[in-house]
């Protein structure tokens, strides 16, 4: 995943490395949309956060090697999709009509070997931890890009390894994360996060890479989901 820190208004995205195989989509994390799974994400293109008074924030410039296309053009203010997902973690199987009336945050992530979700994880526990009781809804949806096959119980000891206790699904052959943000664009990241409102609408993106505990990033994030909580 590479390290954006723009946090944009309904979407967030991890670099965008090689995606399981599939023809219609090239995107990848690191700039190399080769077909062989890459294992980190690429710190090549960060982005500017923006003010937390935008609406909307400085997309992930692109590599000078290739186009990227981080537009929200059909994403800011639309209902997000059902999420298609293979197996879940610390919970029952949860559907987004299951979370109607709570705001829910989606963030893609992979294995430890990527330094951007380790790095994101605190982010993601004190979220939980500040925010769960007061109806937010974190989501943790894992997509492989390890150059092993997919094992259920390798992600299960990373869940474990990051602290997660909020739901986490395995996002198999990233049918949803292609459905939500990368089909028919070159993206940046895939490490992308979804801030969805009590009515299921697409409010937020984070374009992905590195959300630090401390900064601009989070405290756009913090201010977003008091905001969406309290409507």
């Amino acid at each position: 995943m590479m390290i954006a820190r723009g946090w944009v208004l309904a979407l967030a995205a991890c670099g965008a490395s090689a995606a399981p195989a599939r023809p219609t989509t090239a995107s990848n994390d690191s700039s190399e949309a080769a077909a062989k799974p890459a294992s980190t994400d690429s710190p090549e293109a960060a982005a500017k956060p923006a003010p937390a008074s935008s609406p909307s924030v400085t997309a992930t410039p692109a590599s000078g090697r290739r186009h990227t296309d981080d537009s929200l053009i059909g994403v800011i203010d639309r209902p997000a999709p059902a999420w298609q997902v293979s197996q879940w973690f610390n919970s029952p199987p949860l559907s987004l009509e299951d979370l109607r009336g709570k705001v829910v945050f989606v963030r893609w992530f992979m294995g430890p070997s990527c330094p951007f979700c380790s790095g994101t994880a605190p982010t993601l526990r004190a979220l939980n931890e500040r925010y769960g009781a007061k109806g937010l809804a974190v989501i943790g949806m894992y997509h492989h890009k390890e150059q092993t096959p997919l094992d259920p119980r390798q992600v299960e000891g990373w869940i474990k390894h990051y602290g997660y206790r909020f739901p986490v699904a395995i996002d198999k052959d990233w049918t949803t994360l292609r459905k939500w943000w990368l089909d028919g664009h070159d993206r940046s990241y895939t490490s992308v996060s979804f801030l969805i409102d009590k009515a299921g609408v697409v409010r937020r993106v984070h374009l992905g890479g590195l959300i630090a505990p401390e900064g601009d990033d989070i405290a756009a994030i913090n201010a977003d989901v008091e905001r969406l909580i309290a409507e």
